[in-house]
């Protein structure tokens, strides 16, 4: 009798040892899956060759709260016609900079510079931007937003500026496939990415 009430107790115990256990993850888990970091699956070839369809990535969904994003980040964001759906694109433009198209490429222009410069895109596997010139103003809280697969990409081309509050965060990790685990993934040099026109 004394045996199986020390068991029942044992049990008891490990029972709520592992309730606790469960508790105690949930608590931690689910603010970090929430609010830090927040998978992804890519879907279509809007970013082809730098992400693929169905690529896994993890986003960061915390930096932007401490900086703004960078010309050149990878973002994912809440689509500005409906936040239902999570586009992911590069930024190309930054609040105050006006993007000019010609000659097939992109130039910048600003404030601080009397002349625009050209916008080094060696993520780009081609050049399919238009040949007519034309310019965008990218106004203050906003950016201007691209996919590396121009010919195949829904983005500010189309639907306009991105606001800053959509945007849930920057690719961190990919995961899968597996032969393309990489941090960072789509990051590049940031000080190579403008050139004198």
């Amino acid at each position: 009798m004394d045996t199986l009430h020390i068991t029942k107790k044992e049990t008891a115990r490990e029972l709520w040892d592992t309730i606790k256990f469960i508790i105690i993850s949930a608590l931690i888990v689910i603010p970090i899956r929430m609010f830090v970091f927040q998978p992804f699956i890519v879907s279509g070839e809007s970013m082809y060759p730098t992400f693929h369809d169905a690529d896994y990535l993890i986003v960061d969904e915390i930096s932007y709260r401490f900086k703004q994003p960078e010309r050149g980040d990878v973002v994912v964001f809440k689509y500005p016609n409906d936040p239902s759906r999570f586009f992911i694109k590069r930024i190309i433009g930054l609040p105050g900079e006006t993007i000019v198209f010609k000659d097939r490429s992109v130039f910048i222009k600003n404030n601080e510079q009397s002349r625009s410069t050209k916008l080094d895109e060696p993520y780009l596997s081609q050049i399919t931007i238009p040949g007519e010139k034309k310019e965008v103003i990218v106004t203050e809280g906003h950016y201007f937003v691209m996919g590396d697969n121009r010919g195949y990409s829904s983005d500010s081309r189309a639907w306009g500026l991105l606001p800053k509050e959509n945007i849930t965060g920057t690719a961190k990790v990919r995961l899968l496939p597996f032969k393309n685990v990489s941090f960072n993934p789509g990051s590049i040099n940031k000080f190579e990415t403008l050139t004198q026109e």
